[in-house]
């Protein structure tokens, strides 16, 4: 398992059955890097290794060859200024991640929308609507001074005014992870620009995808019943723990990835001495990437929010996604996370600004009103939301939780009103059970399997399962042959054969999977911690290798070859 204290790491390795041994050994690569500031000047320098003054501080450790991960913590100092904080730690992360931020921008993004596209018309179209909608966000920080949303003040930071507010901090943050990638550190002292499509791309893959069908991309990156992402909630026999679990789906050119602990020490507002709730969060990430993207967060309020994500296939919702009004789904998943105290909370703050874009299930855990043992509790464990274009729907669901003994989400909407307006009635009627609620194959072997789990390994067993040519609800009505990689818990598309026939795209021959695990518990969430295991499954069915793939084609710079790596245990060392 890995321990980032001693910076060793010991891998749980799973054979066929899931038993497990301990290896140590040392990572290939530690990089410390501090963001000081000179009060003569007021300018931001970066210096390697850790620094007493730092405005902020980066511990990076690169140990992807060995464990499928690298590891990102992010300290800032309440020292100084909210905003110099939000630079420099920009600054820090590009400072020791820079080489894997140019890996995965070469593997994931090199191409979009650049100067050669055959998609110029869109690309314009993308561009005049990101510009349009950070320009209505900088109104509405000017016109809205005293919102705690939108809170701007104008704040001392060594010789100099700057602004202060919680979207201004994650662009201010964003803008110093670019100065900092192009070792030129200027910290803003007034309104400023970011490229649209320089790593804001990073910040909005997920939203990229709806808005390629808003704004009548011809070749978009959705295929039909593509899912992006398997969860489970799941309380023990007897209440005796609560674990969270989450399986992100993607393509595999994006298994580059950065497990981060932010500790940003952020105030409410400026005349408030109060820390912000979400000051410290621990998540899945990767490079170039100021959110989790897949999204999976363990907060310093208690909250555990992770989610799937729902497909728009209703294209009269598409009206909804208009650049003013709106704030980019990234941005208020980053906002929520901060300023949020309960999953009531987090819902609203969310809920404000709909993009309708990246749309998701949203499953929101708050352990402080969970006890082990516990036999009942009224509300406030367990909310969630969904997100569609023009509308968002949120409740508590800790009763279901309670009773069911489980939660489960598989990109099929939960509540009847976003179940309908997403178009999911019509694919039902068109393409049957797959589509339906109760009847996709995730839903039924989530069903079948949950009351297996007993303890931390089952769940993993059952987050990383995939025995798609064995089991039935596996099978695929309408597909030759009827066995289908994508019908499981952890996908492995690229399994599939690729001269059969299938119903539609989702369940085709691709370079896409279940490319982690990660879950937590009641015991691991006070310090942050939780098991990762990173890369496609292959307990039973065989190791993805790039060399041996229909794919070896794609760019996967700084990539293993061969994705066999075991869960780790994932511990920080502040």
């Amino acid at each position: 398992m890995s321990d980032r204290r001693t910076h060793k790491s010991t891998i749980v390795k799973i054979s066929m059955f899931l038993c497990v041994l301990y290896l140590s050994w040392t990572p290939v690569q530690t990089e410390i890097n501090s963001a000081v500031l000179d009060k003569q000047t007021g300018q931001l320098s970066l210096q390697e290794g850790f620094r007493d003054d730092y405005v902020a501080w980066a511990n990076f450790t690169d140990d992807i060859k060995n464990s499928g991960w690298s590891y990102l913590e992010v300290t800032t100092s309440g020292r100084y200024n909210d905003s110099i904080q939000a630079y420099a730690a920009g600054a820090v992360e590009a400072a020791v991640s820079s080489e894997l931020i140019y890996k995965h921008w070469m593997n994931t993004l090199m191409g979009y929308c650049g100067p050669f596209t055959f998609e110029s018309e869109f690309c314009h179209r993308l561009k005049d609507y990101i510009t349009t909608n950070l320009q209505w966000v900088r109104q509405q920080i000017e016109e809205h001074p005293h919102c705690p949303y939108w809170h701007q003040v104008l704040a001392e930071s060594g010789s100099a005014n700057v602004q202060n507010h919680q979207v201004w901090l994650v662009l201010l943050q964003l803008k110093g992870l670019e100065d900092g990638y192009n070792d030129q550190l200027s910290f803003p002292r007034g309104p400023f620009t970011l490229n649209p499509f320089g790593f804001l791309l990073f910040q909005m893959g997920g939203d990229l995808v709806d808005l390629e069908g808003a704004l009548n991309k011809s070749s978009q990156s959705r295929t039909l019943g593509s899912g992006s992402c398997s969860a489970l909630i799941k309380l023990l026999p007897g209440n005796k723990d609560l674990l969270v679990s989450h399986d992100t789906w993607n393509i595999y050119q994006a298994m580059l990835r950065i497990l981060k602990k932010y500790q940003f020490a952020y105030r409410v507002s400026p005349t408030d001495s109060d820390p912000i709730p979400g000051g410290t969060q621990a998540f899945s990430s990767y490079p170039g990437s100021i959110f989790s993207g897949d999204d999976f967060y363990i907060l310093s309020t208690g909250l555990v929010t992770l989610e799937t994500s729902i497909d728009n296939s209703n294209p009269a919702l598409w009206k909804f996604v208009q650049p003013t009004g709106a704030v980019m789904e990234w941005l208020r998943n980053i906002v929520a996370n901060r300023l949020a105290a309960s999953g009531k909370e987090w819902a609203e703050i969310f809920s404000k600004h709909n993009s309708g874009t990246y749309n998701n299930q949203w499953m929101i855990v708050d352990y402080r009103h969970f006890t082990p043992g516990m036999t009942e509790t009224k509300e406030q464990l367990f909310t969630v939301l969904e997100q569609l274009p023009g509308l968002v729907v949120h409740s508590d669901k800790t009763q279901e939780l309670l009773q069911k003994g489980y939660w489960s989400s598989y990109n099929i909407p939960y509540y009847e009103e976003v179940f309908n307006a997403s178009g999911c009635r019509e694919l039902v009627k068109q393409f049957g059970p797959w589509f339906s609620l109760d009847m996709n194959p995730r839903a039924q072997i989530f069903r079948r399997n949950q009351s297996h789990i007993t303890d931390m390994d089952s769940m993993v067993r059952l987050m990383r399962y995939n025995n798609f040519k064995e089991d039935p609800l596996s099978w695929c009505e309408g597909c030759d042959p009827p066995a289908n990689g994508e019908n499981t818990i952890s996908a492995r598309s690229d399994l599939n054969p690729a001269n059969g026939t299938y119903p539609f795209g989702a369940l085709k021959q691709r370079p896409h999977g279940g490319t982690d695990m990660k879950v937590t518990s009641y015991g691991l969430w006070r310090e942050f911690g939780f098991l990762a295991a990173s890369g496609p499954t292959w307990d039973q069915v065989p190791a993805f290798q790039w060399s041996s793939s229909p794919y070896s084609d794609l760019m996967h710079m700084g990539h293993p070859d061969t994705w066999a790596f075991a869960p780790v245990n994932v511990t920080w060392s502040t």
